[in-house]
């Protein structure tokens, strides 16, 4: 009889993980309509990777957010190809937009600057690293890996990088934001590659911290 009632409780926890990444899907796309609440994703997915994590009593070791594996990710000279990826593409980007779309980088100051104060100091790269890591924690740790479940790595690596995207628009001349997201989408795609690669959302977040703080460096100087 116990065990009858513990059944339908059982159900309702296991589709806890989908009712979280719905709510995050739904959060993404909020930017679009201008509520500025897309960042409620991160929190969730943060929050959800560890309850998830608890529910399933599952150790650090495979969670995806294994410390201790760090160095033997790193190790491997291959995973470095994709870790700098980002980093050249976000170079690449910043010369064609001086070359041919100048506005792109004023932009780009005022919509990571509206989270990040666009500066080299101690406290801006602390944030800079935090944000990073709560970001692959909830797109890569929590959502990629639940849905990489159910889907073919592909399609998960282009829904997650999409919502990413989404969460991270700002209006504006619609060729910039266009150009901006499209950056914002590849460089989401490469760190989701890094995940897959991995397993582990603090090699994703090296990458993605290594990235920004390169841009933020790339605007201080300009």
């Amino acid at each position: 009889m116990e065990t009858a009632k513990k059944a339908p409780l059982m159900k309702s926890i296991k589709k806890l993980p989908l009712i979280i990444m719905l709510a995050m899907v739904i959060l993404s796309f909020t930017n679009l309509f201008g509520l500025s609440i897309a960042g409620g994703a991160i929190f969730l997915g943060v929050i959800f990777f560890f309850v998830n994590k608890t529910i399933e009593k599952q150790p650090f070791r495979g969670s995806g957010l294994d410390i201790k594996a760090i160095g033997t990710s790193i190790k491997d000279k291959k995973i470095w190809f994709w870790i700098m990826l980002p980093l050249i593409i976000h170079a690449a980007s910043i010369v064609i937009s001086l070359l041919f779309l100048p506005e792109y980088i004023e932009y780009e100051i005022t919509r990571a600057g509206g989270i990040i104060a666009i500066e080299l100091s101690i406290s801006s790269v602390i944030q800079f690293f935090v944000f990073a890591l709560g970001e692959e924690i909830a797109w890569r740790a929590f959502f990629q890996k639940q849905l990489s479940k159910a889907l073919p790595i592909i399609p998960v690596l282009l829904s997650s990088s999409l919502l990413f995207t989404l969460g991270h628009f700002k209006e504006g001349n619609p060729i910039v934001v266009a150009y901006g997201l499209l950056i914002i989408f590849i460089n989401s795609f490469l760190y989701g590659v890094v995940f897959h690669k991995t397993q582990n959302a603090w090699v994703s977040t090296i990458s993605h911290f290594i990235a920004n703080v390169f841009e933020v460096i790339i605007f201080v100087l300009i």
